[in-house]
């Protein structure tokens, strides 16, 4: 299994990971392993396919998209 050597490690971090760690009931070493599979394995966004997402919906509900035009009027009106 390979492993590494982590160096420099500001003494903060070290003392948050170690608290980490303790309330989690883990090692040190076993901590950084969880944090780092999270870490990596974080979803990434399909930005086109969000936005598409979005414009669909916002098509079904029928809102007109926000323009600078409405906000300055909003902004003149001011709020009820």
């Amino acid at each position: 299994m390979p492993s590494f050597t982590l160096k420099g490690i500001p003494p903060d971090l070290y003392r948050r990971l170690k608290r980490s760690a303790a309330e989690h009931r883990r090692s040190v070493n076993s901590e950084v392993l969880v944090l780092l599979e999270r870490a990596l394995n974080v979803r990434q966004v399909d930005v086109e396919r969000s936005l598409a997402r979005i414009d669909a919906l916002r098509n079904k509900l029928r809102v007109t998209p926000l323009t600078e035009r409405k906000l300055r009027k909003a902004k003149r009106e001011g709020r009820p």
